[in-house]
């Protein structure tokens, strides 16, 4: 006799058919028809009551560790106890030039300033946003009345940062009390902020505070603040207690914070952009800003997401603050720029070809980035990072993210009697799911492709999907010289197949060649590449070759005219040695090339009917691959 009630399952229906199966087996309720009795309605409420229960302790349970939390405040309160403070919203910002003519203007001004917070105005889509500086600027008169507005590096590119200029005010309460500065604005951006103390509520002088991303050196005076994130989603400004941060404001002090509430991804793109008002000279008058864009408004983000806070915290703590394996670069330059969304970085010796004495990181950036805000990110990396972290002298080096795409076929057997959907809209969805396991997989560095992971995917789709299989090729691209012959070395990120007799391992899209459209391949059963024309004749016999171990791709005197594909570039595809698993090494990125890749089935019907005679009620049924649906003709009865 049962004496426990099954409980491997907790959804309600089976929660309540092992109640009802352990209560029929008790000798009181034999031969008992539960469904007929109010004791339906009890075990109703007992399986709902257990499957709340059980629901409530799930969600706690997950909800108590980084690796499966959903909330968004459990994953930050995670995040915090690992000292890891997730990237706020990100102001966009644009880069132009700034300039006043005052040619002919008697009594000019040899230098002219324009103050942190003056204001423009530019579209992005159909929205106008205000951009402002966060910063003085000054220009000097050339000697014929024209200024040049200069940045701090003497260069004349300025930045404008989206957003309203806000100001949030604390006073600091008496020793003891615990001091909480909340700061009550989802849109600010932390990096941004400005912290100044004062020494009373009525002081006009004040010191200025740091945030303690920055410090490389604390001791009981240095002066930071952290703003992290809280889990109702405002911020709280945090200080040293004499030891973590420093010194901290003291009780009476007035506490000021200035920063930009912004609209983040909003408004990017926006180039055109207006001064809200004239610059105004003592004695010459009011007159108007030139304004140059340099580059459109870019980088502005949303909040930093769950997922990169769950993938980043632990690496970050592991960083400690310090650079000592390829992880704690990757680590802290993701904590300390967030214009960068993903990093990796590995050992010369890990290099192709090994550089001894030098570490290589390469940066994926926000989308719309400027050339000049990567350099000024790269910069800072080797400047305040590099120098003062790492325990060693390493040279820091730069390799840009280099995008490796998969050419997928997909195939599957389709059986239409098992679904109401067509074969057209099934090859839709199945590629849909390669699109997805793209996205959610790949296109970041580390992102591993696994065939198996996706066709497991693939045939959950839909029981009418019996199975499915997938050829993967991979595929590296290169801008060819079109005035003169040239040589090219290209790498993929595994090992390749070796040559074989009946299929090409190496081949390319077509160019222009000898007034022809060719392409390229390699020689069956060898590693030598050839120039082969559309109707197969080869026009060179030996351009180069593929090296299978190395992944390596040899172009030797490479001289096309033309490209054929609307492109500048040609796509060189590969067979890889292992198909199932593509692991991309150092800075490659896996995406794919949906032009060459796609999804087709074949039916495979699993059930006939057969008739084998009319009128005589004999049928047979078979299971196995069919296309049609076949029916005897019928059988006269006269002379039989």
């Amino acid at each position: 006799m049962a004496t426990t009630v099954q409980n491997s399952k907790l959804d309600f229906d089976n929660i309540k058919n092992s109640l009802k199966a352990y209560l029929a087996k008790q000798d009181e309720f034999a031969d008992y028809n539960f469904e007929a009795s109010g004791l339906s309605n009890i075990l109703d409420v007992l399986a709902y009551n257990t499957h709340y229960n059980a629901l409530t302790a799930n969600f706690a349970l997950n909800e108590s560790f980084l690796t499966t939390a959903q909330l968004r405040s459990s994953v930050v309160s995670h995040a915090a106890t690992l000292g890891y403070v997730p990237r706020s919203r990100s102001a966009s910002r644009a880069e132009v030039q700034l300039s006043l003519n005052l040619a002919g203007v008697a009594g000019r001004p040899g230098s002219v300033i324009i103050a942190a917070g003056t204001t423009f105005t530019a579209d992005a889509g159909e929205t106008t946003y205000v951009f402002q500086t966060l910063e003085d600027y000054t220009a000097t008169d050339n000697g014929e009345g024209f200024y040049q507005f200069l940045n701090g590096f003497g260069g004349s590119t300025i930045s404008l940062f989206e957003g309203a200029q806000k100001t949030k005010t604390f006073y600091v309460g008496d020793v003891g009390e615990r001091q909480l500065y909340v700061i009550q604005d989802e849109t600010i951006d932390t990096t941004t902020a400005a912290v100044y103390v004062y020494e009373t509520p009525s002081s006009s002088a004040f010191v200025s505070y740091t945030p303690i991303t920055t410090a490389t050196t604390v001791d009981s005076t240095s002066r930071y603040y952290q703003i992290s994130e809280a889990p109702n989603g405002y911020y709280e400004l945090n200080f040293g207690d004499g030891i973590s941060f420093g010194t901290s404001p003291t009780a009476g002090n007035k506490i000021v914070v200035t920063y930009l509430s912004c609209a983040g991804a909003e408004a990017n793109n926006a180039s055109k952009f207006a001064p809200t008002a004239q610059i105004t000279l003592p004695i010459v008058g009011s007159y108007n800003l030139d304004v140059t864009t340099v580059a459109a408004s870019g980088v502005g983000g949303a909040k930093q997401s769950i997922e990169s806070i769950r993938q980043n915290a632990p690496i970050s703590f592991a960083a400690q603050q310090r650079l000592v394996t390829a992880d704690d670069y990757r680590g802290v330059i993701q904590r300390n720029y967030p214009t960068v969304t993903d990093a990796i970085a590995w050992g010369g010796e890990d290099n192709v070809p090994a550089d001894y004495g030098k570490v290589y990181v390469s940066l994926v950036f926000e989308d719309g980035s400027t050339e000049a805000q990567k350099t000024a990110v790269k910069n800072s990396i080797v400047q305040d990072v590099s120098t003062n972290l790492s325990i060693i002298s390493i040279d820091t080096v730069f390799e840009d993210p280099e995008t490796t795409y998969l050419e997928v076929i997909l195939t599957f057997n389709f059986d239409p009697n098992l679904t109401g959907q067509t074969i057209k809209s099934t090859e839709t969805a199945v590629f849909g799911e390669l699109q997805s396991y793209v996205n959610q997989n790949l296109k970041q560095f580390g992102g591993t492709f696994r065939r198996s992971e996706l066709l497991g995917k693939i045939d959950d789709l839909s029981e009418a999907i019996l199975n499915s299989r997938a050829s993967v090729k991979l595929q590296q691209r290169f801008v060819p010289n079109l005035l003169q012959s040239t040589s090219y070395k290209l790498y993929l990120p595994v090992e390749l197949s070796s040559p074989s007799a009946t299929d090409f391992i190496i081949s390319s899209s077509t160019f222009i060649f000898n007034n022809k459209v060719c392409s390229i391949k390699n020689a069956l059963s060898l590693t030598k590449l050839q120039i082969v024309n559309s109707v197969g004749d080869v026009e060179i016999d030996n351009i180069g070759s593929y090296d299978a171990l190395t992944g390596t791709i040899n172009l030797t005197g490479f001289a096309p005219t033309g490209i054929t594909a609307g492109v500048n570039y040609i796509k060189i595809s590969a067979t890889p040695a292992n198909q199932s698993t593509i692991r991309p090494l150092r800075s490659y990125i896996l995406d794919l090339d949906e032009g060459p890749s796609f999804a087709t089935s074949s039916t495979d019907r699993q059930q006939t009917d057969i008739t084998i005679g009319a009128g005589t009620g004999v049928t047979s049924s078979a299971t196995g691959a069919a296309n049609t649906y076949v029916r005897a003709p019928s059988i006269p009865s006269s002379g039989y």
